[in-house]
């Protein structure tokens, strides 16, 4: 390898149901970051985001990672990677102290902030994210850095997210057996934000709808601050599936269906366009209507994006998405995709794709990059906000950058491992 891992490059590693990816990324001295290497795989050993089987998930990592080495001459050794499944779970949670001296110091938001995780977590659970969405200081709210203001009450205002900790520790093993080290864990709709929402959006309130094979992740920005996350049980696969029992073909051959003849609204198909549907073992191809491919499809999208819609009125956040709605993954490139989600949610529907990068924008110019490219761009302003805040290595990495307890903990998992 021509070159080491250094604190110029940062390596995301998207663990998904249907595929492993590695994006590699490079800090350029005009601060841009480029895409210098990717790798991918079809991922095996995970079913909904969670790992089945631990021997066959890192080879699909060391393959993944294997041709990101190659194509861009860096020997990866240290990765952030995301994570899904039906495990996560997300809350909002505020705290309140007195300020001492009459001005907020650090220690004052590290206290505030312990006030505010002070929450009942079942034990089977490990806090992920701690991500502030904003600061009061004596009723003056929507601060974003409270530090150095004067006053004699400090709230803050933060959201939660936990995950299984035996899925977390497996995901950590994963990657531990292949040879590489994590620098952080990051909730996959979290990571995704990075690469595709526009400041403008996080501001005037988005959703993010990420469409993963085995998991569908949601994400609501507001005022520049994560309101809610959540994860569905369905995905791309589902579709897949319905189309294989459907048209009584190969799981592997519906997927190609999907990818090539796949609409997620019926009404966008001509009634008399003919598709060719090729048969299980020695059984001859058949020929059928393309409507009826969609209106296989459509129903499993319908509930996909209902089970979204019903989420968000649920937790009374719909009016919060002024700017609409951003729909990623692999699934979200379906035809009709779109279109099916405007005539569902009634609000501004926009793909999206990961942007803000240079070198091989092209390559990774595609909602199934979303992660991957997202988790770079995280690990690099991690790095920007430790550095701005002057933290040692004895501080956490995560969203808040005040808290050790996290990455302490997932350092102790990882040593009780091997």
């Amino acid at each position: 390898m021509s070159e080491v891992l250094n604190d110029d490059i940062v390596v995301g590693l998207d663990i998904g149901t249907t595929k492993v990816c590695a994006i590699v990324g490079k800090k350029t001295p005009e601060g841009q970051i480029k895409v210098i290497g990717i790798g991918q795989t079809p991922s095996k050993g995970l079913r909904k985001g969670v790992v089945i089987n631990i021997d066959e998930a890192v080879l699909s990592i060391k393959k993944a990672v294997a041709y990101a080495e190659r194509m861009s001459g860096v020997k990866i050794d240290s990765v952030y990677t995301g994570i899904a499944g039906g495990h996560i779970r997300s809350y909002n949670s505020s705290g309140v102290v007195a300020i001492k001296n009459l001005e907020v110091s650090e220690s004052d938001i590290r206290r505030v902030v312990d006030a505010a995780k002070a929450v009942m977590i079942p034990p089977d659970k490990e806090v992920i994210h701690i991500i502030p969405q904003e600061f009061i200081v004596d009723d003056q709210p929507g601060i974003k850095d409270p530090r150095g203001m004067n006053g004699t009450r400090l709230e803050v205002k933060v959201h939660i997210v936990t995950g299984s900790v035996t899925n977390i520790q497996n995901i950590i093993k994963c990657c531990n057996k292949s040879e590489l080290r994590v620098k952080n864990i990051v909730l996959q709709p979290i990571a995704s934000s990075y690469s595709i929402l526009l400041p403008d959006e996080k501001d005037l309130g988005v959703g993010l709808i990420d469409i993963g094979g085995g998991t569908t992740d949601v994400a609501v920005f507001a005022s520049n601050a994560i309101k809610h996350t959540s994860v569905i049980g369905l995905g791309g696969d589902h579709v897949t599936n319905d189309i294989a029992i459907g048209l009584r073909t190969p799981f592997k051959e519906a997927e190609e269906i999907k990818k090539k003849y796949g609409c997620a609204l019926s009404n966008l198909v001509d009634e008399d366009e003919i598709i060719r549907i090729p048969g299980i073992g020695d059984r001859k191809s058949r020929e059928i209507p393309k409507r009826l491919l969609s209106e296989i499809i459509e129903p499993r999208m319908e509930e996909i994006y209902s089970l979204v819609k019903n989420e968000l009125g649920k937790m009374g956040l719909m009016p919060l998405l002024a700017s609409g709605v951003v729909i990623t993954g692999g699934t979200a490139l379906m035809f009709g995709s779109l279109d099916l989600a405007e005539k569902m949610f009634e609000l501004p529907i926009r793909l999206g794709k990961p942007q803000g990068i240079i070198g091989l924008k092209d390559a990774v110019d595609n909602p199934m990059y979303a992660t991957g490219v997202g988790l770079v761009m995280y690990g690099f302003q991690k790095a920007k906000d430790e550095e701005e805040l002057n933290i040692d290595e004895r501080t956490s990495k995560d969203d808040g950058s005040l808290f050790s307890l996290i990455v302490k903990r997932m350092k102790s998992w990882v040593k009780e491992m091997f």
